[in-house]
């Protein structure tokens, strides 16, 4: 089995693996993650308490954003399953052309998340969506070129930057408001953060679409904590929660 992290600047993603597919989702307060220790006693016990055994991990594959969390993270693999994770880098094999200026600044989670759209959907243009902390657009042609793409904030960080930076507004739930139309300034809030949200990423889809591909037919997938807000938009051609997962399977057994 595949034990594989996604370790993001809100959340540790994880999840376990096998032939099958998924056989566990958990995530980590990455704000909360601290010694090695810690961690390690955490990833056992979700197993243990998810009746997987821990004896049974035999690989694991981490991708990260927060670099300054990656030696708790690795001490707490080699401690506790006497495995030295692989960690998604520059240089790694994936199957694709990167067409990024410089590769070393491409995220690792955007890199993941393109390996897996590409695999998962061959010889397709693609346009991934992530929808967490930051929302990311990536770009994959036919011919598996990384082509580029967007970030922006994320929903929840769009809510943040506005409660703080405006004395009479706190923060709010994010959900899919039933109208744009306000009436308090609770709901007011909510409307502008998701239908904003949902013009810029019909604006951008368009935009990069046009740009990319000349035009030319692409598949829309969505994938991050936020996405099934949009479920029903109309934006996604399909919704992938796992891509960032299924993406470290792909890369692992790629370079190992």
């Amino acid at each position: 089995m595949l034990l594989a992290f996604d370790l993001g600047n809100s959340h540790l993603f994880g999840g376990v693996l096998d032939d099958n597919g998924i056989m566990l989702r958990f995530r980590f307060a990455s704000q909360q993650i601290g010694t090695s220790d810690q961690l390690g006693l955490f990833f056992r016990s979700v197993l243990r308490e998810n009746q997987l055994n821990v004896e049974d991990i035999q690989h694991i594959a981490m991708c990260s954003v927060v670099p300054a969390l990656d030696y708790s993270v690795t001490a707490a693999c080699i401690k506790y399953f006497n495995i030295d994770p692989f960690v998604i880098r520059p240089g790694i094999k994936t199957g694709m052309k990167l067409g990024y200026k410089n590769p070393l600044e491409l995220g690792a989670d955007r890199l993941t998340c393109a390996v897996a759209a590409n695999e998962l959907y061959p010889k397709q243009n693609i346009i991934v969506i992530d929808l967490g902390t930051a929302t990311t657009f990536c770009t994959i042609s036919l011919n598996k070129e990384y082509l580029g793409g967007m970030i922006l904030p994320g929903l929840k960080t769009s809510m943040q930057a506005l409660s703080s930076s405006a004395a009479k507004l706190s923060s709010v739930e994010i959900i899919r408001p039933t109208t744009p139309l306000g009436k308090t300034t609770e709901q007011s809030m909510q409307a502008g953060i998701y239908y904003g949200h949902l013009g810029a990423m019909r604006q951008l889809i368009q935009e990069l679409r046009q740009t990319a591909f000349a035009g030319a037919e692409c598949k829309v997938i969505s994938t991050g904590g936020f996405a099934y807000l949009f479920e029903n938009e109309n934006l996604f051609d399909v919704i992938e929660p796992d891509l960032v997962l299924t993406g470290l399977k792909f890369l692992y057994y790629k370079n190992m």
